[in-house]
Parts: C-alpha cells; structure tokens; sequence
C-alpha cells in the first residue's frame, strides 16, 4: 500500500514567532556540536523537542502535567522520550552529549544551583545550550506574568556558566528588530493580565508559561513560519543585539 509522506511523517509541532527567532540560532549550534545523545530540560509542550528528538537519542523532562501530556505526544512521534518529572529526578550517573534548557533559568531563583545540578547530566566533554530573555533593563509585565525572576546580560550568563565549571561560552544575543516589537505587544496584553492573578508566586505563574501564545492549528503554524523567516535571515546581521539571548559552553573534558 502507497503512504502518503504525510502519513509517514507527522508534521513538527508549529512555533510561536519568538521561538522561531531562538530555533534559528539554536539550530546552528545542533548543527555544529551534532550530538548523540540529548537532554532537555523542561521541555514544555515539546515542540523544540520533536525537533531534537530528529537529531539525537532524546529524553525531554517536563514537570507540568499538562505541558507534559502534549509534549508526550509530539516528541514520541519522533522517537524520543518524555518523562513528566524534574531533572534532579533521573536516574543518577546517566549522562548526555548535550544538555539543553530553552526559556527556563529565569524561571527559577536559585540559578546557580539550578546550573551546579544540569551540569551533573553532561559527560566531559559535552555542551550545556540554553536561553533567556535579555537585559535586565527589559524587564517588564511579559516578565512578571510569566512568572520571571530575571533577565540576563551575555555578561551574566558567562559569569554563571564559568562558577558552574563550564567553559569556552558562545553567546548570541537574538531578536532584532522582531523581538521588539512582539515583546511590546506581550507587555501591553500582560499588564492587563497581571490585574487578575492576585497573590500567585512566580512559581505559580510559570506552570502555564509554556501554555500561553502558542500556535493552535497548522495553518496558523505555517503563516506565522513565512512571515518570521525574513526576520530570522536579519537578526543574524546584529548577533549583540536583541531581546533574548542563546548560550552554549562546555565541559571540559
């Protein structure tokens, strides 16, 4: 019987504009390290992590339920894993070529000790790749409605990075003239937003971050990827400038 290549191939999971902008960077760096085997931490609803799932042996941690059960379902279709647990959960001395955590560090007080327990998954020799959102100066409703502890500067990542032991950090600044604009409007919405959540914790406010502001359909999914895609082409002209910044360092080996 003939299949369809459709058929064959579920379709990657759709991405959000900003999330388009840090993929394009993100995949140059998977391009050059070609990692075997792959961990992310806190994958969210997994739609960078089908993605991974194509490139390397994938295992994906995703503490939300509900991000986990949509995860689950797009990365297993691409042979990876997924567990709905936190990464000081795995199982002790499994460690991987490449350690990853996109939207996640700014997410968590203590970052240091969030980057001391990473490092413990990495084999020597591996690379840590992560993201944040840029410039503490930037910091604004979109932050504190997604539950945001923080921004950071290349020059705070790299500080962070190094304490943790790791070394020969690369950092992209992302998001010219694209973030800008987005983030604009994302504060204008979440300032509105932050009048009803009360009391909640940042904590709180991150269980849905992964949730919110996703593509719902396909088609939608593939408008939003053809109108990013010039964009993705002009930010790499002002890699220091930007609205969100990708990492990537090394154990040494």
């Amino acid at each position: 019987m003939i299949t369809t290549s459709s058929a064959a191939t579920p379709p990657m999971p759709p991405l959000a504009p900003r999330a388009w902008l840090r993929y394009d960077v993100v995949s140059r760096i998977l391009d050059r390290l070609a990692p075997t085997t792959a961990l992310e931490i806190g994958c969210g609803q997994g739609a960078f992590g089908a993605r991974l799932a194509q490139r390397a042996d994938y295992v994906g941690v995703e503490p939300d339920g509900d991000s986990f059960a949509v995860a689950y379902e797009r990365i297993t279709r691409k042979g990876g894993t997924v567990l709905n647990a936190m990464s000081s959960e795995l199982e002790p001395g499994t460690t991987y070529d490449l350690v990853c955590a996109f939207e996640v560090l700014e997410h968590i007080e203590d970052d240091k000790g969030a980057l001391a327990e990473w490092v413990t998954h990495l084999r020597p020799g591996g690379h840590l790749v992560l993201s944040v959102p840029a410039f503490q100066e930037r910091f604004g409703p979109m932050d504190r409605h997604a539950g945001h502890f923080r921004r950071y500067s290349p020059e705070e990542v790299t500080a962070r990075l190094e304490e943790a032991g790791l070394r020969d950090v690369e950092i992209t600044v992302y998001g010219w003239p694209l973030g800008y604009a987005l983030e604009a409007v994302r504060n204008r919405i979440d300032a509105k937003k932050l009048a009803t959540v009360g009391d909640l914790t940042p904590e709180e406010l991150t269980r849905s971050t992964g949730r919110t502001f996703q593509p719902s359909s396909r088609i939608s999914g593939r408008v939003i990827a053809a109108a990013t895609a010039p964009f993705m082409a002009l930010q790499r002209l002002r890699p220091r400038v930007g609205t969100g910044l990708v990492a990537v360092a090394t154990v040494p080996g």
